[in-house]
């Protein structure tokens, strides 16, 4: 039997909250009522149990290579990494329990210092499309430009292959 997984952080709410579950099907069910009633405030019923069963996802279909489906790559020169990663750090924390990006992966080039590529990895085109439109978002690209030694160049792909190797 597949282990399964709540991850609150695919439903948005009032706490932001970003805990995920994983485990037996029975067991993700139990802590996830428990959890829904003493931090969401929901009442427990057998409504909610069946709504929290629908929403578990197989582990598999969460975690790499299978659950990355689609990445943002952005391209960016700039000269001021230490305060880019202040900027990075502040939006992650603003945006715990609501963004949609899963992972992501800050590279530099090797040959041309001050040239990031970063890969943001998301579930769906959706997904990246509605964290795109979280306010905090919004912000972050603003200020990122005026990091920035040019305008960053983005790329949205649909990834047809992953694997572990």
């Amino acid at each position: 039997m597949a282990r399964k997984i709540a991850d609150c952080r695919k439903y948005p709410s009032e706490i932001n909250c970003s805990l995920t579950i994983s485990g037996e099907e029975e067991e993700v069910l139990r802590a996830a009522t428990e959890h829904a009633v003493t931090a969401h405030r929901h009442e427990d019923t057998p409504e909610l149990r069946e709504q929290i069963r629908e929403l578990l996802v197989d582990e598999t279909d969460a975690g790499e290579p299978d659950g990355m489906n689609f990445v943002q790559l952005i391209e960016f020169k700039t000269g001021k990494r230490d305060q880019l990663d202040e900027l990075l750090d502040e939006w992650e924390e603003a945006t715990g329990g609501k963004r949609t990006a899963k992972r992501a992966l800050l590279t530099q080039d090797h040959e041309h210092p001050g040239s990031y590529y970063e890969l943001v990895e998301f579930p769906s085109y959706e997904e990246a499309m509605r964290n795109s439109r979280l306010p905090e978002t919004d912000a972050l690209s603003r200020k990122m430009r005026d990091l920035c030694d040019e305008a960053p160049t983005f790329h949205n792909l649909d990834v047809v292959r992953a694997e572990r190797l």
